[in-house]
């Protein structure tokens, strides 16, 4: 009973599940059937909205291929009508080029035949006269030069002399104006090479036992120390001035201590050396700050401190190169120059003479070299090659920085020159000048400022006075050295004598 039960039950709950089975199955195949439809519902939706697109679509390119037909088509158009304007305009432009050939062929024609008129004119001209171009030229210029030479030189005279003196009232007036700005206080100086003694007795000490101390001395500082019958004097004789400076303060201290030995000689001259560089130094930055002028390099500030142990002339260079580039700086500001590069090329214009008794050559190219080497402006070094006249003037401030040195240098009072030199300068000169045919006489006066020539009236007119004071004036330029100016003054007087009877 038990198994029947078993199987009975399991055939009923089969049937069962087949029932369940059959009834979910109906169930979901509706579902299905309801998804399918409403997707296809869904698709045909998604189609004809495309489709509506598509054509929107379709419809505007069809729109925009018509405008754009269109825009075509005037373009075209213009460009047809542009192309046709050209085609015109290239026509008449070779039409004209044709003509303009034409008459330029006709012009060239006519040239020829006015040019063989001229020349068959001429050697008719030349046939008729007897005289060829250039002797017509040459007598008709000679017989106008003669009839009218009288008033071309009344001409050329009162021309020459209202020019002069408008030029000298305004060379006056700028340079006047300079000088007085430039307040630089600037006395004549020497480098002194005499030692003075307090007494006699010293001499013996400075020589030492068989002369040590004076050798020691000699050898340390590179100077030579005479030792004379002088009273009470030492003189320091060396070609380098800061030597000579050095050995000078050394032998000061030595005679001040009163100990006067190889050891204390050496401590001296080491202290000497420390002094003079340390003046050195100072003299190079108190004369750049004194003119306003910043940034230049260490070693140059010392160079240009050095100026202050060397003289010109007895004019100290140091001083002279302030008032020069004060000097400068004032000219500038007068006459439209660069202010800056007249008041820096002026302070260094003469830097080479702080080197120029080692170094071979002029101080100026010594200058030049030393301002290379420490890259200083080019503006500058073009402005100081010129203030001795040995390079062309390159600028207006190189003219600017050789007119303040020579008024530096010429003005009364500023150097000193020895009787033999100034002598010297004074017959050269003169022997320049008599060295010209047709000069009678010539006298150097105003301390050599001034050549006065008298010319002989039957060899030399007044043409040749002037041209001869030219060429006077240019070989004095090129043979002598002059601070300032020389002013060559050709005299030439007739004299005619006559007596009554």
């Amino acid at each position: 009973m038990g198994i029947f039960s078993v199987g009975i039950g399991a055939v009923l709950g089969y049937l069962a599940r087949q029932s369940i089975a059959k009834r979910d199955y109906a169930t979901i195949e509706a579902k299905i059937q309801k998804r399918i439809t409403q997707a296809k519902e869904e698709t045909d939706n998604i189609i004809s909205q495309a489709k509506e697109k598509a054509q929107k679509i379709i419809d505007r390119s069809h729109k925009e291929v018509d405008q754009r037909r269109q825009e075509i088509f005037r373009t075209e158009k213009l460009l047809l009508k542009r192309e046709n304007l050209l085609e015109e305009r290239i026509s008449d432009y070779e039409t004209k080029q044709k003509d303009f050939l034409q008459k330029v062929e006709k012009l060239k024609d006519i040239k020829v035949n006015l040019e063989n008129l001229q020349k068959d004119a001429q050697l008719k001209l030349e046939q008729i006269s007897g005289l060829s171009k250039e002797e017509a030229k040459k007598e008709y210029l000679e017989t106008i030069e003669k009839e009218y030479q009288k008033d071309f030189l009344e001409k050329m005279r009162k021309l020459e002399q209202e020019g002069q003196e408008r030029f000298k009232n305004r060379a006056k007036e700028i340079l006047t104006l300079a000088i007085q700005k430039c307040a630089v206080s600037q006395v004549q100086e020497t480098t002194t090479t005499i030692v003075s003694l307090p007494s006699e007795e010293i001499k013996g000490r400075i020589i030492g036992k068989e002369g040590r101390n004076i050798r020691t001395l000699e050898q340390l500082t590179g100077v030579e120390i005479v030792v004379d019958e002088t009273p009470e004097i030492v003189v320091v004789s060396a070609f380098d001035p800061v030597r000579r400076q050095i050995a000078k303060v050394a032998l000061e201290k030595l005679i001040q201590d009163g100990r006067i030995q190889p050891a204390r000689i050496e401590e001296a001259v080491q202290k000497a050396e420390s002094e003079i560089d340390a003046k050195i130094k100072e003299a190079g930055e108190q004369a750049i700050y004194d003119v306003g002028i910043y940034g230049l390099n260490p070693k140059l500030v010392q160079l240009l401190g050095r100026l202050k142990f060397r003289t010109s002339y007895g004019q100290n260079v140091l001083l002279h190169s302030i008032e020069v580039a004060h000097m400068a700086q004032a000219l500038a500001y007068e006459i439209g120059g660069n202010p800056k590069v007249a008041l820096k090329a002026g302070l260094l214009h003469d830097i080479g003479k702080a080197v120029d008794h080692q170094i071979q050559g002029s101080h100026t190219d010594i200058g030049v070299k030393i301002l290379e080497k420490f890259e200083v402006e080019k503006e500058i070094i073009t402005a100081i090659k010129s203030h001795h006249e040995e390079y062309p003037y390159e600028s207006l401030e190189a003219i600017i920085v050789q007119t303040a040195d020579a008024i530096s240098g010429s003005r009364p009072g500023a150097r000193k020159d020895t009787l033999e030199n100034y002598l010297k300068r004074l017959e050269e000169l003169e022997k320049i000048a008599l060295a010209f045919s047709g000069v009678k006489k010539a006298w150097a006066l105003q301390a050599g400022r001034e050549i006065r020539i008298f010319v002989k009236p039957e060899e030399v007119d007044d043409f040749q006075a002037k041209k001869l004071a030219r060429e006077i004036a240019d070989r004095i330029q090129e043979e002598l050295k002059y601070p300032g100016e020389i002013k060559v003054n050709i005299i030439r007087e007739s004299r005619v004598i006559e007596y009554a009877r």
